[in-house]
């Protein structure tokens, strides 16, 4: 399949949706809550959020199929050519805040322009923030990545974990926001089919990355101190979506509805004053060994 077919990746996107809403349904025995929204344009989204879950605070999975007569800015800022060109844009984003801090938050995205009807790219990933890690956890978060990337080059997984070190990285606090996974942007090819299998291969490998770890740590028992230190590193979560993160500017741009852009925020968070940690503390280790880039499955197995 030579050019875009914006009709199938739609219907993935949606599928992609429900099969990570039943997933996460079914391990945390709570409902989401569903909307259908219809836009005057033709555009369509539909978001769906679990809060106050047995072991989730707050689950976003959201699709969006965006129609609009201009670019938005944050969309065409590195590809200026684009500026001003009518576009469609497909999306699904996902986001988990557990309940217990020895579970990590995740963050997964998929979503696809086609511009003018004549340029296309994807753009995505997945990213993982742990506040308690354990290696063996973030390994098998990287390994995961590394089998979405296998079928589609020996050292695809190598480039995209090094763009997702690059993207996650707060610069004003001169720390990443997790242990990363994958990241790509403006992903094209000359063969749209090719281009399609890799991004699904990415979709289909995000929940087998995260509900292993999730289904192992959310019964560990926790106290205030553990949940105020992840509240208080949820903090840099919603740092990095306010100050940084292109999706969230690409929403506000784009009059995209306000409730869904914020839906990924954590529902708490606290800031405290020159905080750091005790020295050989757990929660020092977080900072000492896991919020720099490493060579996760070379350096863990």
């Amino acid at each position: 399949m030579l050019n875009p077919d914006i009709t199938l990746v739609r219907e993935y996107f949606l599928g992609l949706q429900s099969s990570v809403c039943n997933q996460l349904e079914r391990e945390d025995s709570t409902p989401f809550i569903s909307q259908d929204i219809n836009a005057d344009n033709g555009g369509y989204s539909r978001p769906s959020v679990l809060e106050n879950g047995q072991y989730l605070e707050k689950a976003a999975v959201h699709f969006s199929h965006s129609i609009g007569a201009e670019l938005p800015k944050a969309a065409s800022e590195r590809n200026p050519e684009l500026a001003g060109k009518s576009f469609e844009a497909l999306a699904i984003s996902m986001i988990v805040h557990p309940q217990n801090p020895y579970v990590p938050t995740f963050h997964a995205n998929l979503r696809f322009f086609l511009v003018d009807r004549a340029h296309w790219h994807f753009g995505g990933g997945f990213d993982l923030t742990p506040y308690y890690p354990f290696p063996e956890d973030v390994l098998h978060w990287h390994q995961t990545a590394a089998a979405a990337c296998a079928p589609f080059g020996d050292t695809l997984y190598d480039r995209l974990k090094a763009w997702c070190d690059e993207y996650f990285y707060l610069p004003h606090r001169k720390e990443p926001r997790g242990v990363g996974g994958i990241f790509f942007d403006d992903w094209t090819g000359e063969i749209f089919g090719d281009v399609f299998a890799f991004v699904q291969s990415v979709g289909n490998h995000i929940l087998p990355g995260y509900l292993p770890i999730l289904s192992r740590r959310k019964d560990l028992q926790f106290g205030e101190k553990e949940e105020s230190f992840m509240l208080y590193r949820r903090g840099r979560y919603a740092e990095f979506n306010l100050a940084i993160d292109r999706g969230t500017k690409y929403g506000m741009q784009s009059g995209r509805r306000i409730e869904s852009v914020l839906a990924s925020m954590p529902p708490r968070a606290t800031w405290k004053y020159d905080w750091s940690p005790e020295p050989k503390s757990a929660e020092s280790r977080l900072y000492e060994d896991y919020l720099r880039p490493r060579d996760w499955i070379r350096e863990l197995t």
